[in-house]
């Protein structure tokens, strides 16, 4: 008992200790926690920091990486060694396993031996009661407990394993009840086996011999495995001692050190009790009592104050911040003023100095228009050039779309049928190359003709015009080309110079804003520095805290004058906006004028349109010259006919003479033939020259094409840029006009706004003043109070300073402290991070363990079942004994099952191994496309670097091109400037220098056209219009003095860009002579052909570069759509995948949830039964320990008295209710165990589940490469498609090649329709019959359809053809009867002209219909073209999408399959599960009666030991006297031991029957399951006998007889089987022995096997743990850095905002400003015409109110200066009323003789209305003038009419560049002519356009001797007005003879006398009026 009880207090302290053990491991799991919750708390708060720290933070960031780097080695360190603790604990909690489950073995094994020994010995008991019948033995007694030393350290070391110490407990008492009744039975065997034989040497000894045989075998094999056992045992309890017993040590030291420290805490307060008891007699109380109550006071006092000055510093702080803020904000806001005024002021300099090169753009714009103009005039047939190239183009085109077509049908599978129809449409095309070489063959014939009759037309057309004329003008056509292409090109720089520009005033005006800005910021300061000054008097004050409050006060009251500054402010911007509103408006009505601009676009094309149109016109009169010239030579002829016929009329009677004519015209015939065959061969030199020509010129087409086709894409691009441009610039003036009219009002609230700023900022400065000065007092005061407070309390001054000073340190220390916290928080975060990187990798690997863990319970359950076999042998072997047979076949079960065991178990290995290689595998191929990744991106970066390289270069050229441009500026303005200069010496010049000039040059002109002519003017006259134009000139120089600097600009942009087009147009000029003499030598055309060829190739391939790329581009967006398509599939296969894995999952959960779910509430229960049994724990040794001491103090007290009997119950229940608990927590250890068995056992399930899931991952991973296996090939075939699309790119550069040629005959086809008209004009002499003939073939030819017009057309020809042999024919006839028939001839003539004509006009309408029909057949060759390209495509598309689907449907196949497969999977998995549950519900019920059975057992084996000791005491006390009692107490109890023994054998016997029951079940069973797989085996084999024997009788006895031999054989197996049992059930110690050994090999290699997957499998985890950790480190760095950029990003856009919104402001107010800048400079510009618009502007910007008002003075000044210039005007006008020029009326009177007399009234008029008669008068004068001379003088004395006729004008006289001096001398003339208008007013709307009635008498001042010329020059004498009649026609203006030496050489420009006043030549646009060129004129 005692043993007993001391190995279960032993058992119970080890499983308390545990039980602390784990309560502690809970507590660290829970401050874990709490840690990590903290650290969350600090990653929030981190996330959450100030911007005011970033730096700080930016600083310890770098600190932080290294320990941060130093603190990862640590841990990586740490987890080494946490990695190898972790191994080795596993380890032994491995052999701790086992061990146990060694120990349910030898449980089993000792029960089965129990069970033998019962059976042997009821056996003896029946031998022995047969042998003796009467003799009483004595009742073995029970050995002591063998097993007892050691129970208390038993499984200390589990301390880390799932089983519990209870469990163990209950194990080894099992194992010791067990080993206890082994050694009972034995002793019971032993006195049996002695009855024995004593029994057999009596008597029978030969019945029972060979059972004593076995039961002694048995007997030593028992011991011997005993001894083993003890061996095993006694070798674990050591181990587990030696254990328990450091451990033990660690505690007692633990324990010594605490008690010690506890003693000397004893000792301490013992100590001071006693001193304190000392010293309480000594000092007073009353003292101390006091001194407690003044520190506790005191202490309170400085709480308080310390609070206070908390509280206040805290305030201070805060305000100090505010303050240092809104100075921050206050920098700021002066920085942007500063840039924006300097800003704005740029943006003012550039917009003024871009309305100046606006304005002298204008002008040099119209130049262009009108320049162009010109040139379509000049070059008509360029029309004709362009629409070839249009043609050719169009070629081009529709060989490109069909090299497409071509090409897109390449990439068909089906490309031999492509080329049979490419070779089809090549030989058709041949065919048709053919037909148009024969066309183009006759065509040129044609030309030959052509050429000839071109070649009488220049000879006739020699007299008028020259070659070299046609050639200058040719060349002169190139230069302007060429100079318009540069004009553009320039134009367009300089737009977008202008464009920069104004960007750059724009930023000026916003600068300029910003110095206004800062004006209000000075202001502002003055208050900053009166806030500093109070901040000083705050610095000084905070000791003191009293006043501290009154300071905040004060400050409070600065921060709502700063709101009220804010408001104001609002104010402010709200004013802004308004201004914003009106800019809008503003904007709005610029939209208005770009619309009145676009409109004068529209129609300046409108008059483009009309010139072509004039062109054309004069094209017709061309021709139709030509007609005339041709019926000249006709009537030349009809002449010569007229004179034979007169000498016919004379001459009738000479008949001879007319024969001897007749005879010589013959002769005359004849040498006309032959002339016209010398004529032919030289037609035919001509053609091969032509050809060669024609050739030459083809190539120079081609190229001038290209050349042209750039420059017409170049010219397009220049125009929409010139177009926007323009658009800007009048946007940019309207705004100009529009916000000058608002400039005053902006301006004058500017200065109130200001002026309001200004008195509220002084308001506020003197309100801070006064504020300042009541501080002042009050500190004052407060000072005086101070020094009174000061006397009163220096001690607690010095107090407070010190604990001030103190309190400073400390929070210093604390702020450090948390600085030096928030670093650690920082450090701790990331180390969090990287923990939880870890713990995750730590997770995976325990889920790993556990599964190998699984894997070794599942060998251990392997173990058992080998153990389970082993005790089927040992039961065999004994039934063998009594039935050998049916033991047999058990045993080799058993085998073969351990060897199918041993199997499996390789196989698995083998399984692991394969794992291990597939996952290295995966690796490798991870790598393997990592490396492809990184490859591919260094691809794409290289491709990047390129594009940047060229990118880089473009821009590097684009710099140079900007740069060279700025050169070519600043070069010009250089000219601009010398030229400038040189005008203004020649100025003052002008009156001496001008006048010869002028005579000079128009002695020169007048010399050409008349004669010299010299005049001059009476010198009253010049000397009044010489001191005219002094006093304009004194008004003039102010403006020219400012107009200098940009005049300078403008001459020196002028004279560069004249310099540098002169060169360009010498270099054209070299290159064209160059060209001409390439031309003229004929030797290089075939380099040129060459070069041209090889452009064409260029091109081609080119082209073709350009398709294959389309084409790559298409196939790879037709790859990633497949992709995406494929890539949805998977998906789709992917999720269902995931659903039956989510099933299966299901299915796992169903299993697990039950089993979870108790598991947790097991746990949470023992628990907290745990905790509750410490508590009780404790309570309990509390007790004892007071019992102990009560018993003590009772033995010294009382040495007789004994121990209280009360005390010793109380213990006896606390026992017996600490062993019910006891058991209650034992049945909660079984409940346990139960549930997480179960739950091993559904992991091992979900491990095989998991298993099948990895392999259906695998064949994913295949269908994977397969995938990129098919995708490799494709891009094979890809490539392949390239080559063979290359080759088919070169057959097609062939076939376009044809194509040309094509195009250059049909070109000639075109050519040959032109040609019919000069081939009938050649036949003049046509008959009636022929026109009738062609009449009607016209008529059919307009009849029929337009498919047979081509066919008609060469029919037509061919009859032309014959109608030209007939009229050959009939000019020999002619020939022969030109006497007689010459009248009939004239009449034929007049006829074939008119049908000429006709024939002309059907034929230019069938070309135009033929042109039609061509541009037709076009838009349906390329609609036919695109048609098919989009075809190719669709046929493209459908086969990718076709392979597509065939490709997903596999793939769909195989994912239906693997489905079936997981399917029928589950459905496996699901029948084994059902199979085990059964399993484990059978199992767990035969454990429930099994435990039933022991627990009776145990019941009644303690009530027997419990009687046994009570029989004793009876017979000690009893043995003296009570022998007859003992006698029948001993009867009795022999009767109870019989019944016992009874009962126990009835019990035995029913166990044994109900587990033979049980075995037979299960034999029967199987005899079943066999019996029915042989009726099955049976009746196939019946099936197939019977069909045997119908088919085979003879067979019959053969298979009897081999039925016999195997019958026979079969008897020698089974005998051989026979003896083998035998054999082997002696050899099966030997076997089960080497079986043994087996199983412990294979586990040891299984270990081995396992280690090397566990180091493989850690060596995986390690590696992704480190990629993982590197990834997450990654992450955490991008989210540190993104959460920084956040925050810089959200202060940063919160800074931005507010300034972009001040600046917004700014530039509204800035643009506000520039519009009433830009209106008014306007206004000074139309009033002042010469001011310096810029710099007065910006002088006025920064003077501000002064400078507005000195514009006021300036303008009422101009003004004055206005009003005199026009009574000025008014004087002169006036002045010279009624006077006549007379050098005017010289040449007038002069003109009026040199005049035809039908033309002199038209002199008359002019007269008339110069001397203003009336318009009646004058015709009556000129009807009267048909008299004679004197009636001529009287009218021209007399009135005259006034109006001219109105002719039209040509649009070329539209343009006041050629006619600006006429007419405003005509307006001059018409002023003094009549005197009633009024001053003239100096506005556009005012003038007329030049076609109005109004404008009459134009050209007047041109001489009437020119007139002379005009006739000379034209041909006929028509009726034309010399003085309205077009410039070209009338008289050179300009002197081709050659210019004077300064100014140009316009005729009508130059002075007419010396001391009229010069005015030279302004450009002007061709809208403007009069009015405006007049102010020009003043400028000068």
């Amino acid at each position: 008992m005692s043993s007993w009880l001391g190995g279960l207090g032993s058992g119970l302290g080890q499983s308390l200790g545990q039980v602390g053990g784990s309560l502690a491991s809970l507590t660290g799991q829970i401050s874990n926690f709490t840690k990590d919750m903290l650290m969350e708390g600090t990653e929030e708060v981190e996330a959450e920091l100030p911007n005011a720290r970033r730096k700080e933070v930016e600083a310890i960031h770098t600190i932080l990486r290294s320990e941060n780097e130093r603190l990862k080695k640590l841990c990586t360190d740490l987890e080494e060694k946490h990695e190898a603790s972790e191994l080795q604990i596993k380890q032994q909690s491995m052999s701790y396993r086992n061990q146990l489950q060694q120990k349910e073995v030898e449980i089993s094994h000792l029960k089965a031996r129990q069970i033998a020994l019962q059976d042997q010995l009821l056996k003896l008991q029946s031998a022995a009661q047969s042998v003796i019948s009467g003799a009483g033995g004595v009742p073995a007694t029970t050995a002591s407990p063998s097993f007892g030393y050691g129970l208390s350290h038993h499984a200390s070391a589990f301390h880390d394993d799932d089983m519990d110490f209870g469990d163990i407990i209950s194990s080894q008492r099992e194992i010791n009840r067990l080993s206890n009744e082994v050694s009972r039975l034995e002793s019971e065997v032993g006195h049996w086996r002695h009855i024995a034989q004593t029994s057999k040497a009596q008597g029978s000894d030969s019945s029972d011999q060979s059972e004593i045989c076995k039961l002694q075998n048995i007997i030593k094999e028992l011991k011997q495995n005993r001894s083993q056992e003890i061996d095993n045992h006694q070798h674990e309890m050591s181990v587990l001692q030696n254990a328990h017993q450091q451990k033990l040590t660690e505690i007692t030291r633990r324990h010594r050190e605490e008690l010690s420290d506890y003693e000397e805490r004893i000792e301490e307060l013992e100590d001071l009790l006693q001193e304190g008891g000392s010293g309480i007699a000594v000092t007073d109380h009353s003292k101390i009592h006091e001194m407690q109550t003044t520190i506790q006071v005191l202490q309170a006092e400085k709480v308080e104050s310390t609070k206070k000055i908390e509280e206040l510093e805290d305030k201070i702080k805060g305000i100090n911040k505010k303050l240092s803020s809104a100075e921050n904000d206050r920098g700021v806001l002066k920085k942007d003023q500063e840039r924006l005024s300097v800003e704005n002021r740029q943006l003012l300099e550039e917009c003024e100095s871009l309305k100046l090169e606006c304005s002298k753009l204008q002008p040099y714009a119209a130049k262009q228009s009108d320049t162009v103009t010109e040139k379509e005039r000049i070059l008509p047939h360029s029309s004709s050039v362009e629409e070839e190239v249009f043609r050719l183009q169009q070629a081009l085109s529709d060989a490109e779309n069909e090299i497409k077509r071509l090409s897109n049908l390449n990439q068909d599978n089906n490309l031999a049928e492509d080329n049979l129809k490419l070779k089809m449409h090549v030989q058709v095309l041949e065919k048709e190359n053919s037909l148009l070489n024969q066309e183009k063959e006759e065509l040129q014939i044609s030309l030959s003709k052509l050429n000839n009759e071109y070649e009488v037309i220049k000879s006739t057309a020699a007299r008028d015009m020259d070659l070299d004329s046609e050639l200058c003008d040719l060349r002169r056509n190139l230069e302007a080309k060429e100079q318009e292409l540069n004009q553009s090109i320039t134009e367009k720089e300089i737009l977008i110079a202008e464009l920069e520009e104004l960007d750059k005033q724009n930023q000026e005006a916003t600068k300029h804003m910003i110095l206004i800005k800062d004006q209000l910021s000075k202001q502002e300061n003055e208050g900053d520095n009166v806030i500093s000054k109070l901040k000083k008097d705050l610095n000084d004050e905070k000791k003191r805290v009293h006043q501290l409050e009154n300071d905040k006060m004060n400050i409070t009251k600065e921060l709502d004058v700063q709101k009220e500054k804010l408001i104001q402010s609002e104010l402010v911007v709200s004013d802004l906006h308004l201004t914003k509103q009106k800019l809008e408006d503003k904007v709005a009505d610029l939209v208005d004028q770009l619309n009145k601009l676009h409109t004068k676009n529209l129609n300046i094309q409108k008059e483009n349109f009309e010139l072509q149109e004039h062109i054309k016109q004069k094209e017709e009169e061309l021709s139709r010259v030509r007609d005339e010239l041709i019926t000249q030579s006709l009537l030349n002829r009809d002449s010569n006919s007229n004179f034979k016929d007169d000498l016919l009329k004379e001459r009738e009677a000479e008949v001879r003479n007319l024969r001897q004519n007749l005879s010589e015209i013959e002769q005359l015939n004849e040498n006309l033939k032959k002339v016209a065959f010398d004529l032919k061969m030289e037609n035919e030199k001509l053609n091969l020259a032509c050809e060669n020509v024609r050739h030459q010129l083809e190539e120079s087409i081609a190229g001038n094409n290209q050349i042209s086709q750039e420059k017409n894409a170049i010219v397009e691009a220049l125009k929409i840029e010139k177009e926007q441009l323009d658009a800007e610039l009048c946007r940019a003036e309207r705004r100009l006009l529009e916000e000058a009219n608002k400039y005053e009002q902006t301006m004058e609230e500017l200065s109130n706004a200001r002026n309001l700023s200004i008195s509220a900022l002084q308001l506020d400065h003197e309100h801070l003043i006064k504020l300042n000065q009541e501080k002042d007092f009050e500190i004052a005061e407060l000072k005086k109070n101070i020094k009174q407070m000061d006397t009163d309390h220096k001690e607690t001054k010095k107090i407070l300073s010190s604990s001030l000073e103190e309190q400073k340190q400390l929070t210093q220390l604390v702020n450090e402290n948390e600085i030096f916290i928030e670093k650690l928080k920082e450090r701790s975060s990331e180390l969090q991070e990287e923990l939880d990187k870890y713990t995750q990798a730590l997770r995976k690997n325990e889920i790993l363990r556990q599964t190998i863990e699984e894997k070794d319970r599942s060998l251990g359950s392997m173990k058992e079942e080998n153990n389970h076999l082993k005790e089927e042998l040992e039961r065999l072997r004994e039934q063998q004994s009594r039935a050998a047979p049916v033991a047999e076949p058990k045993t080799l079960d058993s085998i073969t099952e351990l060897e199918s065991e041993v199997n499996q178990l390789n196989i698995l290995k083998d399984n692991l191994k394969e794992e291990i290689k597939h996952h290295q595998k995966i690796i490798e191929d991870q790598n393997q496309s990592k490396i492809q990744l990184l490859q591919s991106l260094q691809e794409q970066k290289k491709e990047m670097d390129e594009f940047r390289y060229q990118h880089e270069q473009m821009n590097a050229t684009h710099t140079q091109l900007f740069l060279e441009k700025d050169e070519e500026i600043k070069n010009l303005q250089k000219t601009i400037e010398q030229i400038k200069t040189q005008l203004h010496e020649e100025r003052q010049d002008v009156q001496t220098e001008n006048c010869v000039i002028f005579q000079e040059t128009k002695v020169q002109g007048l010399n050409i056209e008349n004669g010299s002519e010299k005049h001059d003017l009476s010198k009253a006259e010049t000397e009044r219009l010489v001191k005219g134009i002094k006093e304009r000139e004194l008004e003039i120089k102010l403006l020219n003095e400012k107009n200098i600097s940009l005049t300078k600009q403008i001459d020196q942009l002028s004279r560069d860009e004249v310099g540098k087009l002169t060169q360009i147009i010498q270099q054209k000029d070299l290159e064209i002579q160059a060209l001409h003499a390439r031309i003229s030598t004929a030797s290089y055309p075939q380099d040129v052909v060459y070069l041209q060829q090889q452009l064409q190739a260029y091109a081609m391939e080119r082209e073709q570069v350009l398709a294959v790329l389309s084409e790559k581009t298409r196939e790879n967006s037709h790859l990633k759509t497949e992709y995406h398509k494929m890539m949805d599939i998977v998906a789709a296969k992917e999720a269902a995948l995931n659903k039956l894995q989510d099933e299966n999952k299901k299915l796992s959960t169903r299993f697990e949830s039950s089993g979870q779910d108790m598991f947790r509430e097991t746990i949470q229960n023992l628990s907290r039964i745990i905790r509750e049994k410490d508590i009780e724990i404790d309570a309990l040794s509390q007790k004892c320990q007071t019992l102990l001491t009560v018993l003590q103090t009772s033995n010294t007290e009382n040495e007789v008295g004994g121990v209280n009997s009360n005390q010793f119950e109380e213990l006896l229940q606390e026992r017996d209710k600490l062993k019910q608990q006891v058991k209650k927590m034992e049945e909660w250890k079984q409940q346990v165990m139960t549930t997480v068995q179960n739950m091993q056992h559904e992991s091992a399930q979900l491990q095989e589940e998991l298993h099948q899931l990895q392999a259906q991952v695998l064949v994913d991973s295949d269908n994977n490469s397969k995938l990129q296996v098919n995708y490799t090939g494709l891009i094979q075939s890809y490539e392949q498609n390239e080559t063979k699309l290359k080759n088919f790119g070169q057959e097609l550069a062939q076939v376009q090649h044809s194509i040309g040629q094509l195009c250059n005959t049909k070109d000639l086809l075109l050519g040959k329709l032109d040609i019919i008209s000069p081939q009938l004009s050649s036949g003049s002499s046509v008959t009636s019959q022929s026109a009738e003939s062609l009449r009607t073939i016209k008529s059919d030819v307009l009849s029929e359809s337009s498919k047979q017009e081509i066919e008609e057309l060469r029919k037509s020809l061919q009859e032309k053809d014959a109608t030209i042999r007939t009229l050959q024919e009939n000019n020999h006839r002619l020939s022969d009867s030109i006497a007689a028939s010459s009248e009939l001839e004239r009449k034929e003539h007049e006829q074939t002209d008119s049908e000429i004509k006709q024939l002309k006009e059907k034929q230019d309408i069938l070309q135009m219909s033929l042109k039609e029909k061509d541009l037709l057949i076009k838009a349906k060759s390329d609609q036919l073209l695109s048609l098919n390209e989009n075809f190719t495509n669709k046929v493209n598309e459908n086969e990718l999408l076709r392979q597509a689907v065939t490709n997903l449907k596999e793939r769909t196949l195989i994912l239906e399959m693997d489905i079936c497969k997981l399917k029928g999977e589950n459905e496996r998995i699901i029948e084994t599960s059902r199979e085990k549950e059964t399993e484990y519900q059978a199992l767990q019920e035969t454990n429930m009666k099994f435990s039933m059975m022991l627990r009776e057992k145990e019941f009644e084996c303690h009530s027997l030991k419990e009687k046994a000791l009570a029989f004793e005491h009876l017979l000690k006390e009893k043995e003296q006297g009570k022998t007859g009692e003992l006698n029948q107490l001993l009867n009795a109890v022999k009767s109870m031991q019989e019944k016992t023994v009874i009962f126990q054998q009835e019990r035995d016997q029913v166990m044994l029957a109900l587990k033979q029951k049980q075995m037979e079940n299960t034999a029967v069973q199987n005899e079943v399951q066999h019996l029915r797989d042989k009726e099955l085996r049976l009746n196939q084999e019946l099936e197939r006998l019977r069909n045997h024997l119908l088919e085979s009788e003879d067979s019959y006895t053969r298979e009897v007889l081999a039925a016999e031999d195997r019958e026979a054989k079969l008897r020698k197996k089974v005998t051989v089987l026979e003896e083998k049992l035998v054999s082997s059930s002696n050899a099966m110690e030997n076997a089960s022995h080497q079986a043994s050994l087996q199983v412990e090999s294979l586990q040891e290699q299984l270990n081995v096997a396992s280690k090397q997957r566990d180091e493989t499998a850690l060596q995986l985890s390690m590696s992704q743990e480190q990629v993982k950790q590197y990834a997450l480190s990654l992450s955490n760095l991008q989210m540190v850095l993104e959460h920084f950029q956040q925050e810089e990003k959200a202060m940063y856009s919160a800074e931005l905002e507010k300034h972009k919104q001040l600046v917004a402001e700014w530039k509204k107010k800035a643009e506000n400003l520039e519009g009433k800048l830009v209106s008014l400079q306007e206004r000074l510009d139309e009033a002042n015409a010469a001011l310096d618009s810029a710099s007065r502007l910006t002088e006025q910007l920064d003077l501000k109110e002064e400078q507005i008002e000195e514009l006021k003075k300036q303008n009422d000044l101009r003004q004055e200066m206005l009003d005199d210039v026009q009574k000025k005007l008014m004087n002169l006008v006036n002045s010279t009323e009624g006077k006549v020029d007379k050098v005017l009326m010289r040449n007038l009177f002069t003109g009026h003789f040199h005049t035809p007399k039908n033309q002199r009234h038209e002199v008359l008029r002019l007269m008339g209305s110069i001397l203003g008669i009336k318009k009646e008068e004058m015709e009556q004068l000129l009807n009267e003038d048909q008299g004679g001379v004197t009636k001529w003088m009287t009218g021209w004395l007399g009135g005259g009419s006034k109006s001219v006729p109105n002719t039209p004008l040509r649009p070329n006289q539209q343009s006041l560049l050629n006619s600006s001096f006429s007419e405003l001398f005509v307006k001059f003339l018409e002023t003094e002519s009549h005197p009633s208008i009024p001053p003239p007013k100096l506005s556009v709307h005012d003038m007329k356009p030049l076609d109005s009635p109004g404008r009459r008498k134009l050209d007047t001042s041109v001489p009437g001797s020119f007139k002379d010329t005009t006739e000379s020059r034209s041909g006929r004498r028509t009726d034309v007005n010399p003085f309205l009649a077009p410039r070209s026609a009338a008289v050179p203006l300009i002197n081709p003879a050659g210019l004077g030496p300064g100014g140009p050489g316009h005729l009508l420009l130059k002075p007419i006398s010396d001391v009229l006043p010069t005015f030279t030549p302004l450009p002007v646009l061709p809208d403007s009026s009069a009015g405006v060129v007049l102010k020009d004129l003043l400028k000068q």
